[in-house]
């Protein structure tokens, strides 16, 4: 695999899908940026509402990968964005 893209991960503390999705990324040496909604301010909860449902996300985890989003716990869409395909 060459350079692993950007990955972003919208989450919400108590979440089990997005503590999942975080574990997935950790687990495997991938250095995610993670932001928690429910502990952002909110400006920034404003702001990743409207990222969210401008691609038509309604819950957590909300993942982008490069310039692609994955709605939920998805690991084989995250194998698939991360190799590039």
């Amino acid at each position: 695999m060459g350079t692993t893209p950007p990955v972003t991960v919208y989450s919400l503390t108590t979440c089990g899908w997005s503590r999942k999705a975080k574990d997935y990324f950790r687990q495997r040496g991938i250095e995610a940026f993670v932001i928690e909604y429910d502990t952002a301010g909110p400006a920034l909860q404003q702001k990743m509402s409207a990222e969210m449902r401008k691609e038509g996300a309604d819950g957590f985890p909300f993942v982008r990968i490069g310039g692609r989003v994955v709605k939920g716990y998805d690991p084989a869409a995250y194998d698939r964005l991360l190799r590039g395909a």
